[in-house]
């Protein structure tokens, strides 16, 4: 038997607390290193899980590399013809010959990997260089200016991905570039991106950009062709060189810079090269008409909103020689007068009588600025506004022959001045508009009243806002050119309503008919005496006014405008068969050197309107408008003959459909 005493549970409860406190003292002094490697640890576990979750929900709906999509799969494609038939732009995808890698030539390998992914054969999909070399830059410039994306990463998003901006997107980019690189050989990569890669002007592929732009096979190209097709591809809509060689030709050289700091060109032959920039096909042919052609791009969506993102074939009123004449006849002003005189910029609209746009230009060089002056700008019309007054008068019960006196008036604290800075005295209603007296002016339209001129500008198709202000005949409200163009179409018809169109008819590719012009019964907005009684008038500008620079081999009548400091200058009139509007500024709004609208834009439209009559009869003034309700209700009678096939019969031109003949 033991002699043992068993333990006090007091003692062995204490012996317990020591020991807990032992292991606490123990585990405190375990290092912070191993602390911080098993925490480590486990978060890189989590990670990984994590990491196996996100790539899995981001690679479930990856698409097969095996069925990749058609380049430009989807894409609207859209004809548009002039009203003889001819084609005027092909807008949509072009594809060329697939080039294989042997076949590319060693230029433009070296263009592309110089400027788009200088380590393209170095990485495995991501250029962590110059991923770096972009964060740096964007930090600097405190905006997003460059992406780092390799040339695996933009076929990746090409083939599959939009261009959304988001993570997801990226990180699915990210993931694809790495799959791409796995499944193909860099030489693979590099000829699946040459052969997709869009180029600008509907031109898929380098193939199809090298017969486009420069008439051959891409197996053929240049270094300096090679180098502007590289550019192309940073902003391919804003650079395409048939529309912008100069654009396109400026980030050339940027590409032979690029290519001489990489080493695959030496700056003496870049140099060299720089002065002496490739011939592109048709970059100067043909953009006369494309302001006209994106309108009608526009308005196609307008008239028929079902059309949007369908391929079509789009029938329009352009007439080509008319069109032709317009953007010669502006080219001629600007480049020689217009330059002298600080005009840099113009437009010119030139209707039938019925409101069919005949030419359009909207600027002096569609490749330099896309934007349309002649439908999009507003612009102060001057005293080509004066036509709302002097209608609205008329309707009122004054005659072109009552007396005004030309003196200083004040109205409502404002005075208004002739441009001269003088004053005439007594005269007619005719004289004072013929020399473009604004003091008379004030007064004809406080006779008939404000409103009621700004009704009238409306009525006549004014579409901007018309504020009855006591300088309102004076134009310093804004209007668009087609509008005004339009308003005086209706003096030349005989007072009829006109809404400037260049749609006839549009189909599909195959034929089929889904929008055509329906006759319409012109609307009367203008008494006849009124209209005699006004063109009669703008007939005096342009015989011994202030339109005399407008003369032509013909009856013709107008109106000169300018606005305050030479800012706007305008000349708007018509013959029997056509009226058009001619405007000369600047963007900028500065002002021009002592132009006024009866001066460059009057000589501006006397140019186009003598090439654009030749070998029309000549006829008085106002010769159709007893005929007008009859031949302007049917606009069927200008549809191409043939809608279903690329080679519509032969129609008969403007005038002699007008006029007759064969």
């Amino acid at each position: 038997m033991s002699n043992q005493k068993p333990k006090s549970p007091k003692k062995t409860k204490g012996r317990q607390s020591a020991q807990a406190t032992a292991t606490e003292a123990n585990r405190a002094k375990r290092p912070l290193v191993r602390r911080i490697l098993y925490g480590g640890a486990v978060a890189g576990v989590w990670g990984i899980i994590l990491g196996i979750i996100t790539m899995a929900y981001l690679a479930h709906d990856l698409p097969d590399l095996d069925n990749l999509p058609a380049p430009g799969a989807g894409d609207q494609a859209i004809i548009i013809k002039a009203a003889n038939g001819a084609t005027l732009v092909r807008n949509g995808p072009i594809y060329g010959d697939w080039i294989r890698y042997e076949e590319v030539p060693d230029a433009l390998v070296r263009a592309f990997t110089s400027v788009e992914d200088r380590h393209f054969f170095e990485h495995s999909g991501v250029d962590g260089r110059g991923l770096a070399r972009a964060v740096v830059t964007n930090v600097k410039r405190g905006r997003i200016r460059a992406g780092g994306s390799t040339i695996t990463q933009q076929l990746a998003k090409n083939l599959f991905l939009s261009s959304d901006r988001t993570m997801t997107r990226k990180a699915r980019e990210l993931l694809l570039a790495f799959w791409l690189e796995q499944k193909f050989t860099k030489e693979q990569i590099l000829t699946l991106y040459l052969n997709r890669v869009y180029f600008g002007g509907g031109a898929y592929g380098v193939d199809a950009a090298s017969r486009k732009f420069f008439g051959h096979s891409a197996r053929n190209l240049s270094i300096a062709e090679s180098a502007m097709l590289a550019g192309l591809v940073k902003a391919p809509s804003r650079l395409a060189p048939h529309i912008n060689p100069k654009g396109a030709w400026d980030r050339a050289k940027v590409v032979l810079g690029a290519m001489v700091d990489s080493g695959a060109l030496t700056e003496a032959a870049a140099d060299k090269i720089k002065n002496q920039p490739p011939t592109v096909r048709g970059s100067a042919a043909g953009n006369d008409v494309r302001y006209f052609t994106d309108w009608v791009t526009s308005e196609a969506t307008r008239v028929l909103p079902e059309a949007q993102g369908r391929s079509l074939v789009i029938y329009t009123t352009l007439d080509p020689g008319v069109q032709r004449a317009a953007a010669m006849a502006l080219e001629r002003g600007l480049s020689g007068e217009g330059e002298k005189r600080g005009a840099s910029q113009g437009a010119i609209v030139a209707l039938e009588h019925d409101g069919a746009v005949r030419a359009m230009v909207g600027g002096a060089d569609y490749g330099e600025s896309q934007y349309n002056r002649a439908v999009q700008a507003l612009r102060q019309p001057g005293s080509a506004f004066k036509l709302f007054s002097y209608l609205a008068a008329f309707e009122a019960g004054i005659k072109p022959e009552d007396h005004f006196k030309d003196a200083p008036i004040s109205i409502d604290g404002w005075s208004p001045k002739n441009y001269s800075g003088e004053f005439g005295g007594d005269m007619t209603v005719r004289e004072a508009f013929a020399r473009s007296i604004n003091t008379v002016a004030v007064q004809v339209a406080e006779r008939a009243g404000r409103d009621r001129v700004a009704a009238m500008a409306k009525r006549l198709g004014i579409s901007t806002n018309v504020t009855p202000l006591p300088s309102l005949p004076l134009g310093t409200e804004e209007v668009k050119l087609i509008d005004l163009t339009g308003a005086y179409a209706s003096i030349a018809n005989g007072g009829f309503s006109v809404e400037p169109y260049a749609i006839l008819e549009m189909t599909t590719l195959e034929g089929e008919v889904i929008y055509r012009k329906l006759p319409e019964r012109p609307r009367p907005v203008l008494a006849f005496p009124v209209v005699e009684d006004m063109a009669s008038m703008l007939k005096s500008v342009v015989d011994w006014g202030s339109g005399k620079n407008a003369k032509v081999d013909r009856d013709a009548a107008g109106k000169s405008g300018t606005s305050q400091d030479s800012r706007d200058a305008v000349f708007a009139g018509f013959t029997s068969d056509m009226t058009a509007t001619v405007w000369v500024g600047n963007d900028d709004g500065t002002p021009m050197k002592g132009v006024t609208g009866g001066g460059l834009p009057a000589r501006i439209w006397s140019d186009f309107m003598l090439e654009a009559h030749a070998g029309a009869p000549v006829r008085p003034l106002l010769a159709d408008a007893g005929l007008y309700a009859d031949s302007a209700s049917d606009p069927a009678s200008r549809q191409p003959s043939e809608t279903q096939t690329d080679k519509p019969k032969k129609k008969k031109s403007f005038f002699k459909r007008l006029f007759g003949g064969s």
